[in-house]
């Protein structure tokens, strides 16, 4: 299929915030757009330690994962960002390593924003065409 990278826009939810309530200007809110490497044998978005330090967020907690090839690496959890793509959105607790190099933007981001690989085309599109379609659970 080969590699599939797209533009995203990573901002800072605490910044959100704050510039709703009119205590920081809507300038001052971090975000960084970047491209992305798509990866859906990563489950959540993955950044590299610039990037957490260039949008402000705080480490949550300490962690490990298992890299390609089963390779163990520590690595954190920062504070909730909004992933942005095109029109669409989701929400996540990102993991952090230390030595990355890329973003990667995994399947959990991709599910919540409806999107899926087009392989043919190499790209991102609606799991459901052009409409959003938000899915819930229900009894």
């Amino acid at each position: 299929m080969g590699e599939v990278v797209e533009k995203i826009t990573l901002v800072n939810i605490d910044d959100s915030v704050l510039a709703k309530h009119g205590i920081i200007k809507d300038t001052e809110v971090r975000q960084v757009t970047v491209d992305a490497v798509v990866d859906t044998g990563a489950g959540p978005l993955i950044i590299t330690e610039a990037m957490r330090e260039q949008l402000g967020l705080d480490i949550e907690t300490e962690d490990s994962v298992l890299l390609a090839g089963n390779v163990p690496q520590k690595c954190t959890n920062a504070e909730v960002v909004k992933i942005i793509w095109n029109d669409r959105f989701a929400f996540s607790c990102p993991i952090v390593l230390p030595d990355g190099e890329e973003t990667l933007l995994g399947v959990i981001p991709l599910e919540d924003m409806d999107l899926m690989v087009n392989p043919v085309e190499r790209r991102l599109v609606g799991a459901h065409g052009d409409q959003w379609v938000r899915q819930v659970r229900r009894r």
